[in-house]
């Protein structure tokens, strides 16, 4: 068995497809107000975000490190001008005492701090006038360690430690104080973006649940409205991917992807803009290693894609191996071919798991190189940071507040990984569930007849389900309402071709059916199909009661109607059996029922819907004679009144049809009724009398 066939659905276009993403964004548009609520509250996020480092570094900055410091400034009115901004205490000879750095104008303290003009050295002032007596009594405690210039008291930040733990507290009170204030803040902070990021994933779900649940209905309502051809050749298994794991996966991009993005590139904008504002020359030298971070992204994508696709392709033909494998394991088991099934599972299986093993190698590498970028961009911060401390350029607040942006700066391009196999995956699954929605639809509307009587009319029907190789060939034949017609013919003679037609699960490729002189194609589906009840061979029974299957769920059918339905097919005795009766479940497909019992069920549920015409496709080929008996029995009732057509494998069941179409090769090569057709000693004749030498019995023309 060859499964590569199922890698083709696997062939990827692009990773961002903009058409797929717009026609993707349609399905927000019904709940659009539920995802600007989630884009908005990502700027809420973001900006909380953004805010706790630089909150870090305002509390360093201006309450644990000392705010004072000296500036001596040179012979140049313009700067003291500048200075005189902020109040400076004069200290004699040019020189000032800046109560709070931190209010210096940036341009202005640049300056100051790259011409070596503000003292390393910070200090902490006491001003008598709004001094509290505690203070005071430390100031003249120590005189030896305050400074004092025009009535005011400053302390060196070095002398700390030669105070008590009390003293120093005692003058560090208000910095205490603003600290407090703005840890109430940040903790303030913390707590709102908890409650925005808990609001915004519930919506982001809830919003996602929604777009898959109209999505996969769309999905499932589109597969409904397909003509028999397309599923001949799409796998179940294909088709019912598309409506799970292909809607999955598109849910998963509008809730891990698109939010998010939008929310990574803002705070990485952001970030940008505060640290340029912070040091432009540090973000600078940390841009350095924007180029290679960029090619090793493009590497990773690259290198991604390609391992992504080889895995669902084996991933593909794994589960397609299984499935098949699964359904057909009773031959398996009958031929005794579970060693060579085993062997051909662990091949498959083997490289499904080197192409994920590649897939796991290229994340593996990624994400290290990553961390290793990020840390190169931390020691680089280090160094720059470290020498600016030391010199006085640059302060500890900005240092930390440096290090928390680089963290955050780089866990974006780390989730890079994760958030572009969500993309390639969603573009994929996108595009396959695109294409199934493209599919040309059977046209429902159409015509709808009254009093419609039940003649059907065959005209030179011709029919392929490929090209031109004919399986029908110039089919013509009139069954005239209530008239009885059986059609019978070798293996593959396109007996049931002619049925699957009539239905119009497939078109003609030439000539016309008429339905009671009015072409099929120009009626309503729903109408024609109301208008037939069909019995196959091969019964398909729906999870769920036994009244259920009858009823087909149908509000139009009443549980009495399908009961009496039931009895008159002579199958309520073994109905009323069960350990439920009406009520007992249905085991998968039917299994815990017999053929017999399954087509007498198929014949109560069309005997249920009350069809004008009604079509017999092999019905009785696997029943057993005593349920035949039983059937029989009830079949003249069943046809009384109603067009029957009846494809026929036992030449006994249909010999009192009005007329017997005999096809050969797709074509009709002999018409007539029982008893003419055995005259003429022709096909007919040759199959009726193979059956009876089989059986002992005498052939008989009537």
């Amino acid at each position: 068995m060859n499964h590569d066939h199922y890698g083709e659905e696997e062939q990827f276009g692009r990773t961002y497809d903009a058409h797929l993403m717009r026609r993707l964004i349609q399905y927000i548009k019904p709940y659009r107000r539920l995802f600007s609520i989630t884009l908005a509250l990502s700027l809420l996020i973001t900006g909380a975000e953004l805010a706790i480092p630089y909150i870090t570094k305002t509390v360093i900055d201006r309450f644990i490190t000392p705010p004072a410091a000296v500036v001596q400034l040179p012979a140049e009115p313009q700067l003291a001008r500048r200075l005189e901004q902020v109040h400076p205490i004069p200290l004699g000879k040019n020189r000032y005492l800046v109560r709070e750095v931190s209010q210096l104008e940036g341009s202005l303290r640049a300056s100051l701090e790259r011409r070596g003009l503000l003292s390393k050295e910070r200090y902490l002032v006491i001003e008598p006038a709004s001094a509290r007596p505690r203070e005071l009594e430390i100031v003249r405690a120590h005189p030896q360690l305050f400074h004092q210039a025009d009535g005011i008291y400053w302390l060196s930040a070095a002398d700390f430690n030669r105070l008590s733990l009390g003293e120093l507290l005692a003058l560090r009170a208000p910095a205490l104080a603003g600290l407090w204030q703005f840890v109430t803040l940040l903790l303030g902070l913390l707590v709102l973006r908890l409650l925005f990021s808990f609001v915004q994933v519930y919506l982001l779900q809830l919003t996602g649940q929604r777009v898959m649940h109209d999505l996969r209905r769309e999905v499932f309502g589109h597969l409904m409205r397909l003509p028999l051809r397309f599923f001949d050749g799409n796998p179940v298994g294909r088709l019912v991917t598309r409506a799970t794991n292909d809607v999955a996966a598109i849910n998963e991009m509008y809730t891990s992807v698109l939010v998010y993005l939008f929310k990574d590139i803002l705070l990485i904008v952001g970030i940008m803009a505060i640290m340029f504002s912070l040091d432009w020359r540090l973000t600078g030298l940390i841009l350095l290693l924007a180029p290679l971070i960029g090619w090793i992204s493009f590497e990773f994508r690259k290198r991604a894609r390609e391992a992504y696709r080889r895995f669902r392709i084996k991933l593909a033909k794994l589960n397609a191996y299984l499935q098949e494998s699964l359904s057909g394991m009773s031959i398996i088991q009958i031929f005794s071919a579970e060693q060579r099934s085993l062997q051909r599972f662990s091949q498959i299986n083997t490289e499904e798991y080197q192409a994920n093993l590649r897939q796991v190698h290229i994340f593996a590498v990624f994400r290290p190189l990553m961390s290793q970028m990020r840390s190169v961009a931390v020691a680089l911060l280090l160094w720059y940071g470290g020498l600016g401390i030391v010199s006085g350029n640059f302060t500890l607040g900005s240092l930390a507040a440096f290090l928390s942006y680089i963290g955050m700066f780089f866990q974006p391009i780390i989730d890079l990984a994760d958030k572009y196999n969500i993309l390639q995956g969603a573009m994929a699954s996108s595009e396959r569930i695109f294409l199934l929605l493209g599919e040309e639809p059977e046209r429902y509307a159409g015509r709808r007849l009254d009093n419609f009587r039940g003649e059907v009319e065959f005209r030179d029907v011709w029919f392929a389900y490929r090209d031109e190789e004919w399986v029908l060939r110039g089919i013509s034949f009139r069954a005239a309402p209530g008239e009885r017609v059986a059609i019978v013919g070798p293996t593959g003679s396109g007996k049931s071709t002619i049925i699957s037609l009539l239905l119009r699960l497939y078109q003609p490729q030439r000539g016309q059916i008429l339905l009671d002189g009015v072409d099929i194609r120009e009626l309503d589906l729903e109408f024609l199909r109301a208008q037939m009840a069909v019995v196959l061979q091969d019964v398909f029974l729906f999870a769920g009661d036994i009244l259920g299957n009858i009823r087909l769920q149908s509000e139009q059918i009443p549980p009495e109607r399908a009961m009496a339905a039931a009895r008159f097919v002579q199958a309520d005795e073994f109905i009323n059996a069960l350990p439920q009766g009406y009520r007992t479940e249905v085991q998968e497909r039917g299994s815990t029922l017999s053929a017999g019992q399954r087509q007498l069920l198929a014949f109560a549920r069309a005997v249920a819907f009350e069809p004008k015409i009604l079509v017999l496709d092999e019905a009785t080929a696997e029943i057993d004679s005593q349920t035949e008996q039983l059937i029989q029995r009830s079949l003249a009732a069943m046809l009384a009144g109603r067009t029957s057509i009846v494809v026929a494998h036992r030449l006994s069941t249909i010999r009192e049809s009005d007329q017997i179409l005999v096809v050969q090769w797709g074509r009709l090569v002999e018409q007539g009724n029982h008893g003419e057709l055995l005259a003429r000693r022709g096909l007919y004749h040759a199959l009726y009398t193979l059956q009876f030498a089989e059986t002992g019995q005498r052939v008989s023309p009537v």
